[in-house]
């Protein structure tokens, strides 16, 4: 298959998918899924009321979420058939839903709603959604995958399961959700998921949804890996095959999802035990997938602890976008990923594949070289109109702290292998930290931070990028957040 790491790096990265299948063993352990310290917060305070505010007032940046208390781990996606029209999400960390977002003039304005979820497990039980994910079809359906945590009132995780919603109204409402492949007790969980539609005109199976997800297991044949799961319902219904190595154990964090233009399916992950990212197909609808194939080894196994991600390390997964424009690399496959770079800092790295997957172009950096500075939580989209790939990501090359505590959002745009010179996004930087008087800001160290990614979209020469922003702590807009300030904020930015 693929070569792996010796023998003590196997053990200790082992190890760490056992610690990552008993998050209740483990509460302070940084490696946790983004979930864990939200399940801190509402065991010890239980859920705040949802406060709303008034919006910020920004030339280029608009917040989406002005709400109390953080959000955080965006995602945001465009209906291709009405291109204005758009969708997001983020996790709440107070609160236990998802939260969704509706625009239908290009971004400019939004509102936000609650996603379903499930009754808790058991009495006092306690159950929340996580990790956000949205696609659209060709006929305005939209999607929203999530997953549905349930802990025991503070007696440990009691399971998992996967949640698609369902919006027929551009995500103003979600009457419809379907739940599917519950994973019970605390040796295993699904996390991570990423959903796409079949958009494609020439697919056999336009309109099926799939949704890709890691199902950590502590190294047991059973139950982990990369799940893949398909619906040619409209979301209805749901039916998950493995799309790794079934033979092995679980060793996979932070798989993505998209689709040829002839109605392929490709994953990719991060396989933390071979420290590479690794890629595979399906060519039936993902019935079934094939052998697994290596996109690119790394240095960088899991995580990395940089100064911007002092709470949370920064996780190492891929992003991927299949080229499904009419343009000269139509059928291409754009890759980017995390990993660390020869002066030690992280990095976010690119690889295209124009042969399915087969084979796989050198690692190329997405953004100029600059010393000192380090990139994390990128996404990556492919243009379905122009076939341009747009990557983003958090930046640390405009710290005034001289301690790398401070972000900004970047864009790098270009055809997989070759990026022009990066663009800064954001209007204003963020700071996760405390800043010890270095930069007004108060802590919001709620383990949480930015969350393990965030997310961008782009259609018709258009590019949305979307992030985690800390730029209102302060903000009490008059009263209504008390004194703790609106922490962190959805925030958005329309790139033409």
């Amino acid at each position: 298959m693929y070569t792996a790491l010796n023998s003590g790096d196997t053990m200790r990265l082992l190890a760490l998918s056992l610690a990552l299948a008993l998050p209740a063993a483990a509460a302070n352990d940084a490696k946790n899924p983004t979930w864990w310290d939200k399940y801190q917060y509402l065991l010890n305070n239980g859920p705040d009321a949802l406060v709303t505010t008034a919006p910020a007032t920004s030339s280029t940046n608009v917040d989406v979420s002005n709400e109390c208390g953080p959000q955080s781990e965006t995602f945001i996606a465009i209906n291709p058939s009405r291109p204005k029209q758009l969708a997001a999400g983020s996790n709440e960390i107070f609160r236990d839903p998802m939260r969704g977002y509706f625009s239908s003039d290009n971004g400019a304005t939004w509102g936000g709603v609650d996603l379903p979820l499930p009754p808790a497990i058991g009495t006092n039980g306690i159950r929340f959604g996580s990790d956000p994910t949205l696609a659209w079809d060709t006929s305005g359906r939209l999607y929203y995958g999530y997953i549905v945590v349930f802990f025991g009132n503070g007696n440990g995780i009691n399971g998992t399961e996967m949640a698609v919603a369902r919006s027929l109204d551009g995500g103003k409402t979600y009457p419809s959700v379907t739940l599917f492949d519950f994973q019970g007790g605390s040796n295993h969980f699904n996390d991570k998921p990423m959903i796409t539609a079949d958009t494609n005109a020439r697919s056999p199976f336009r309109d099926n949804v799939y949704i890709a997800w890691d199902a950590a297991s502590g190294g047991s044949t059973t139950g982990g890996g990369v799940r893949v799961a398909r619906s040619s319902d409209n979301g209805k219904t749901f039916t998950s095959v493995r799309a790794d190595d079934a033979s092995g154990p679980g060793r996979s964090i932070g798989a993505t999802i998209t689709t040829g233009p002839d109605g392929q399916v490709y994953v990719a992950w991060n396989d933390y035990v071979a420290n590479a990212i690794v890629f595979n197909s399906s060519l039936d609808g993902a019935a079934t997938f094939g052998t697994p194939t290596v996109i690119s080894f790394k240095n960088a196994p899991f995580d990395v602890g940089i100064p911007a991600q002092f709470f949370r390390r920064a996780l190492v997964y891929p992003a991927c976008d299949a080229d499904r424009s009419s343009g000269p690399h139509r059928g291409r496959i754009n890759c980017s990923w995390m990993d660390l770079n020869s002066a030690g800092n992280t990095d976010i790295y690119a690889s295209v594949s124009d042969d399915g997957g087969a084979t796989w172009s050198a690692p190329t950096t997405v953004a100029e070289h600059l010393g000192g500075v380090d990139r994390f939580n990128h996404w990556l989209a492919t243009d379905a109109v122009t076939g341009q790939v747009a990557v983003s990501y958090y930046d640390t090359r405009n710290d005034t702290t001289g301690l790398g505590y401070m972000t900004d959002i970047y864009l790098s745009r270009g055809d997989g292998v070759r990026f022009g010179a990066s663009e800064k996004v954001t209007d204003a930087p963020s700071n996760e930290h405390d800043c010890n008087g270095l930069f007004p800001c108060r802590s919001i160290n709620y383990g949480n931070q930015q969350g393990d990614y965030e997310g961008v979209a782009s259609y018709g020469g258009t590019v949305h990028a979307i992030w985690t922003d800390s730029r209102r702590n302060q903000d009490t807009a008059g009263g209504a957040c008390s004194s703790r300030g609106l922490m962190e904020e959805v925030f958005t930015a329309t790139v033409k």
